[in-house]
């Protein structure tokens, strides 16, 4: 079995990056800080782009995966999908991340 890096390794390399690079990130929820899901709010300038979530692929690694309600409907649908996310699996991170191109950063960082 490959080893891997903490869920908390990750979260804490993710939003380190983020400052240097000029962005923002922000741990909203803590979860299992040694295999717990992550779970990111991706923004560009304040405005949400969506949720992802990093999965495991089909090759050993790891991919991030869009989930949740769609951008038009994510402000008002977002608090209970999270809401109903952490009721179901209370290991998980939330993780609010706010710089150009989230999805690509984060990918770079945490997959």
């Amino acid at each position: 079995m490959r080893e891997r890096l903490t869920s908390r390794m990750l979260a804490s390399a993710l939003v380190r990056r983020a400052g240097q690079d000029g962005g923002f990130a922000t741990i909203m929820r803590k979860g299992d800080e040694v295999a717990g899901t992550i779970l990111l709010l991706c923004m560009e300038k304040g405005e949400a782009l969506g949720l992802f979530e990093r999965m495991p692929d089909y090759e050993g690694g790891y991919r991030l995966v869009r989930c949740g309600p769609n951008v038009e409907a994510f402000s008002a649908e977002s608090p209970p999908y999270l809401e109903r996310r952490v009721k179901t699996d209370p290991d998980i991170w939330i993780i609010e991340l706010d710089i150009p191109q989230p999805e690509r950063f984060a990918a770079e960082i945490i997959c």
